[in-house]
């Protein structure tokens, strides 16, 4: 809170400003406290005219006055302002002035002031009886009451507590608090931390939010402990601000020296979202490398402690001690222990979600080779008119039949019709035409085709450039994290990369631009737990004697195998006097996890009528 104006005690200050203004000659009897003034300059005295060329301003708070004669041939200026308070021009000065000059400080302008206390100006006095016991009451003992300076003063009628803030033993601040926790401080002392001199040269540091858990842990055994001079923020700030402009966190900065040669600190700050905010903010501008957090523990079946004085009050002095001693790492972002994923390790051994050994093919001559994993990416390649595309629709088919996922497709080289006729027809086992390829097999009736529409739109879902740009990656996959977090689907398709916007930079290699693109799949793919197949064409191959390609012929970047997890050539035979035409041989060329395959060949049979694969004899 702050102060109101009572608080602030600053008529001595305006006392001793006029004072110093009248020894330079100027008639103060004219003068307004916080209003600029005309009057006749002591210097030129105005001139032959005797214009009133002076003006003259006191700031309302009492601690500082400037005057400027605008006479041209006259120019007298002047500054003064208390003894005890810096000059507000000094802090130009360590920001970078190097001349030194007094600068004249203008009156609708902050003036940076540092009030100095003295102890017999505060009129502090031993608590009495009646505080003695409301601390107490606090578990609070009177031996540490007084080693931590704990007075009471006069003020407004009323006995307050008064915390003096010191460093090196000399009165800095004071903070004052009545019974009913209202809190005033003195205006203009330099901001630190309460209880400074306890953690000098201290490796382990403590700090909590209020003075009366500074106390609380001085009880627990701990006087290596500080509480900050003020109150926890509401949320915590979008943006760091530098040091110079960080007023909400100057006692951070002004006891510096005192914070640096600590290794841990210890952020014992309340348990309410203010007090983690505060944490928060502590740890950003401490170095959450050094941080560590309390928990605090219940006070009964339902509700938790708040701070470091209920545990004393509820728990008593060992339970805030095994606080202190149960503290835990700050958490950095990125930054992880495997505890922190136990329960998803404890689920993985338990095989909770069903999909731990991944998700069958469909294909049982498959299910030894290839398996689908949820997070994973899988690189599917073949030379023009193998099926790679015809293959991927079969097996999502055959995953939506057995567990019922959905999936989004990025299909850029089919038309919506085509791609709706080939998923029907795997879905339905019927031609979608009474067409040659049809042969003597009866088409799907208008009954089969109506459900087979619904089954369509609740299963699939479409990423489509509406215009004639090519789509970027990044774009595909905003519009994939839509869906899965819209319609909760399971499975990418991107197919195929040649038909993706491939601008980069120049002096991006397509090798790093690769790179960079499959990263970023992988991390969609893990995070939202969905599988991507990315469907990618061979360069042109030179002297191609029939034999399915390698990954590593992939046009664009050995990273295509190096980074997805799951490597899968699709072949068919072309050569009649080699084997069946119908046969297709899917090859295993890579696979990460040992759990859900190995690399290998598995053989399917292509039936063209209904574009179903099933087992080759």
């Amino acid at each position: 809170r702050k102060p109101c104006e009572e608080d602030l005690c600053l008529e001595p200050l305006c006392d001793e400003v006029v004072e110093k203004m009248k020894k330079e000659g100027i008639d103060m009897s004219q003068v307004r406290i916080g209003a600029f003034q005309r009057m006749i300059c002591p210097k030129c005295k105005g001139g032959p005219n005797k214009e009133r060329s002076l003006s003259v301003f006191i700031r309302e708070n009492g601690t500082c006055g400037n005057w400027t004669c605008f006479r041209a041939s006259c120019g007298w200026k002047g500054y003064t302002q208390p003894d005890g308070v810096s000059k507000a021009y000094q802090a130009n000065k360590d920001a970078g002035n190097e001349n030194g000059s007094d600068q004249e400080v203008k009156a609708n302008q902050p003036v940076k002031v540092i009030r100095k206390l003295r102890e017999e100006d505060l009129r502090l006095e031993p608590l009495c009886d009646e505080l003695v016991t409301y601390f107490s009451e606090r578990m609070i003992s009177a031996k540490t009451l007084r080693r931590n300076n704990v007075s009471q003063r006069k003020r407004n009628n009323k006995i307050v507590i008064a915390f003096t803030y010191r460093r090196d033993k000399v009165l800095v601040g004071c903070k004052y608090r009545e019974v009913s926790k209202k809190f005033s401080q003195e205006a203009n002392t330099e901001k630190i931390l309460y209880g400074l001199d306890d953690i000098k040269q201290a490796r382990d540091i403590i700090i909590v939010e209020g003075e009366i858990d500074k106390l609380s842990m001085e009880e627990a055994g701990y006087c290596n402990c500080v509480s900050v001079p003020d109150g926890a923020p509401a949320q915590v700030s979008n943006k760091l601000p530098d040091k110079d402009h960080d007023k909400k966190y100057s006692y951070l900065w002004n006891c510096k020296e005192y914070l640096d040669p600590a290794s841990r600190i210890i952020l014992a700050t309340d348990a309410d979202p203010p007090g983690q905010a505060l944490a928060e903010e502590l740890a950003r501008r401490l170095g959450k490398e050094r941080c560590w957090r309390v928990k605090w523990p219940k006070k009964n079946e339902t509700e938790f402690c708040k701070d470091a004085n209920e545990v004393l009050m509820f728990l008593g002095p060992r339970a805030l001690k095994e606080v202190i001693e149960g503290a835990e790492l700050y958490p950095i972002r990125g930054l992880f222990n495997f505890k922190d994923f136990f329960p998803e390790i404890d689920s993985y051994y338990l095989g909770i979600h069903g999909d731990e050994l991944g998700i069958p093919t469909g294909w049982k001559c498959m299910d030894g080779l290839y398996k689908v994993v949820p997070g994973e990416l899988t690189i599917v390649t073949g030379v023009p008119n193998s099926g790679k595309s015809e293959w991927i629709d079969a097996l999502l088919c055959n995953i939506n039949n057995q567990c019922g996922w959905k999936f989004v497709l990025c299909s850029m080289e089919n038309k919506v019709r085509d791609h709706a006729r080939k998923l029907l027809e795997k879905h339905i086992k019927k031609p979608f035409f009474d067409a040659r390829y049809g042969g003597s097999v009866e088409r799907m009736s208008k009954d089969e085709f109506e459900e087979g529409k619904e089954w369509l739109n609740e299963s699939f879902h479409l990423i489509r450039c509406e215009d004639d740009c090519l789509p970027s990656i990044d774009w595909v996959l905003n519009l994939a994290k839509a869906a899965v977090l819209r319609h909760g689907v399971r499975g990418l398709v991107i197919d195929p990369y040649n038909e993706l916007d491939h601008q980069r930079p120049p002096n991006q290699t397509e090798t790093e631009y690769v790179s960079q693109i499959l990263t970023k799949i992988k991390r969609f793919a893990q995070h939202h737990s969905c599988h991507v197949w990315f469907v990618a064409h061979p360069r042109q191959l030179h002297n191609w004697t029939g034999a399915p390609p390698n990954m590593y012929d992939i046009s664009g970047s050995a990273h295509f195998i190096n980074k997805c997890d799951n490597g899968i050539v699709i072949h068919r035979n072309r050569d009649p006097d080699a084997g069946p035409v119908d046969v297709v041989q899917v090859c295993m060329k890579k696979v990460r996890n040992k759990v859900i395959g190995q690399i290998g060949d598995a053989f399917l049979t292509y039936d063209r009528i209904t574009g179903e694969y099933k087992e080759a004899d």
